[in-house]
């Protein structure tokens, strides 16, 4: 099952993150009508709104004979692909769970957080791609516990307005299927489509 979802603004501290990455008062949180909320997924703090697909597949690795490494590495060329059919270059970081922008460069910007969960190799938890995101809430954090990279959305990246959010769900599940079938059958995967 791959559920996507657009949630209210929430903020989201993984099982090991740190209370310090919030940035502001949990009183000033309630004042703007913002959760705060501790949830048991890898990953520090991020946020959750209006502009993002919020993704949670519930997929038992077991079934796809996979670990959780080559799971998010599979979950990360899934939204790497979908940022190529609107020429956004993206990459991964090495020891930084997620999908970046020029990962590499003092400019390095996250477009998309993962943390996930597993329970008897049923996933939980899963991604959060910044499609048409208010970013100026992930001023409230340090996101993902990082102090020295930024955040982006596809909206920024790409500069010409909003992005039609229901083709993006459609490209992704498409995607999503692909990548994910090829692991059940043992098929050759293409980094690229």
């Amino acid at each position: 099952v791959l559920l996507f979802c657009e949630h209210e603004p929430v903020l989201t501290i993984g099982k090991h993150g740190k209370q310090t990455n919030l940035l502001v008062s949990e009183a000033l949180l309630n004042a703007k009508g913002i959760q705060l909320v501790q949830i048991e997924r890898g990953g520090d703090i991020t946020y959750h709104g209006p502009g993002q697909i919020t993704g949670y597949p519930i997929f038992d690795l077991e079934h796809y004979g996979v670990g959780i490494k080559e799971y998010i590495h599979t979950m990360e060329q899934c939204i790497i692909d979908l940022l190529y059919l609107y020429g956004i270059r993206a990459e991964r970081l090495e020891g930084a769970t997620g999908v970046w922008i020029d990962a590499h460069t003092p400019q390095a910007r996250k477009i998309c957080a993962i943390g996930v969960h597993t329970s008897r190799y049923v996933t939980m938890h899963g991604f959060a791609l910044n499609v048409n995101t208010d970013l100026s809430y992930f001023q409230l954090i340090n996101p993902c516990g990082f102090t020295d990279k930024g955040v982006t959305s596809m909206e920024q990246e790409i500069g010409r307005g909003e992005v039609y959010f229901p083709l993006v769900k459609h490209q992704l599940e498409g995607l999503f299927r692909k990548h994910f079938t090829h692991l059940l059958y043992h098929l050759p995967n293409d980094d690229i489509l």
